[in-house]
């Protein structure tokens, strides 16, 4: 079987989290591995940008943010209407499907250069513009615009997270530096890309396998939804990033982030805004199901979509 050793190492953790194994990545670990995944990704980003004008790029961030914005409002009325969920727990999972994840995206970029297949490395930067408007789609449905909704403290979170502040000051400092600059750092950061992911997959299945048990209580909607969402949604970000002009492999990278769900941001952002909102339910959507989808089925699928909208849009 022909997988990606990345994957074998989800595998492997989901495999020992079922079976109750011992096996955990120590914390300070798995902080030091996000951090270098997060920064290396971000550099990548911001070595792209330093070589081509912002003028250029403009036209696809404004379309992008634009369906950071659409996305969640496609998920709610799937969620609240066919699924039957309370309004909160609709805008607060719809919230998770608008929004990205990271290490869905890390993936993809090392299924793409496993096959040699060229994108454009500014694919960093959708990841950021991707993180924010969903999680205001959501909060706005819930609440409206409540005077007692605690913005400042949201922004904070969302904008000044680790996740954001590292995607974001890699991207920086690979566009100040260029690529020569960073070659200085390229053993580190580059060069050992693949084994830190392939360390941050292992906890990831590990933690995978810790959401498998709530799928007993919230029944086949949660699977369904989990599965057919990302498959729409990784339609329409093939729709959208041949009509961009963007390479088969960046629509490809495109139709994944469209196709992910955030489990890091939007939960913090959520816990602040939305309380009463049932995280169970968000998290055992976007990591106990659409997480490994996307992972083990979906990647090679988006990759698919990406071809064939490329052969009937151009």
């Amino acid at each position: 079987m022909s997988l990606d050793p990345v994957i074998w190492f989800f595998i492997f953790g989901v495999l020992a989290g079922v079976l109750k194994s011992e096996l955990r990545l120590p914390s300070p670990i798995y902080e030091f591995v996000s951090m270098l995944l997060l920064i290396t990704i971000g550099l990548k980003g911001g070595i792209e940008l330093a070589q081509q004008p912002f003028g250029t790029l403009l036209p696809q961030i404004l379309t992008i943010i634009t369906m950071g914005f659409l996305l969640p409002l496609i998920a709610y009325p799937l969620l609240k209407y066919i699924g039957r969920l309370s309004t909160v727990d609709s805008a607060s999972i719809a919230a998770h499907y608008g929004s990205v994840s990271v290490g869905t995206f890390a993936v993809a970029v090392a299924y793409m250069g496993a096959r040699d297949v060229m994108f454009e490395q500014h694919m960093a930067l959708f990841v950021v513009l991707l993180e924010v408007p969903a999680i205001l789609v959501g909060i706005v449905i819930a609440k409206g615009w409540s005077g007692d909704t605690r913005w400042g403290e949201i922004g904070h979170e969302v904008l000044l997270g680790k996740g954001v502040m590292l995607l974001m000051g890699g991207l920086v400092i690979g566009w100040l530096s260029g690529p020569t600059g960073v070659e200085s750092i390229t053993p580190l950061f580059f060069d050992l890309f693949k084994g830190i992911l392939a360390l941050f997959m292992l906890e990831m299945g590990l933690i995978t396998a810790t959401q498998l048990g709530s799928l007993r209580h919230y029944g086949v909607f949660l699977v369904v939804f989990g599965i057919a969402v990302p498959l729409l949604f990784g339609a329409i970000g093939a729709v959208t990033g041949t009509l961009l002009g963007l390479s088969i492999g960046g629509t490809a990278i495109l139709a994944t982030l469209f196709a992910s769900a955030s489990y890091i941001a939007v939960p913090a952002a959520m816990r602040i805004s939305l309380p009463e909102a049932n995280p169970t339910l968000s998290l055992t959507a976007s990591l106990g199901i659409t997480f490994p989808f996307n992972i083990l089925l979906g990647i090679p699928i988006y990759h698919s979509y990406a071809q064939y909208a490329h052969t009937a849009l151009v």
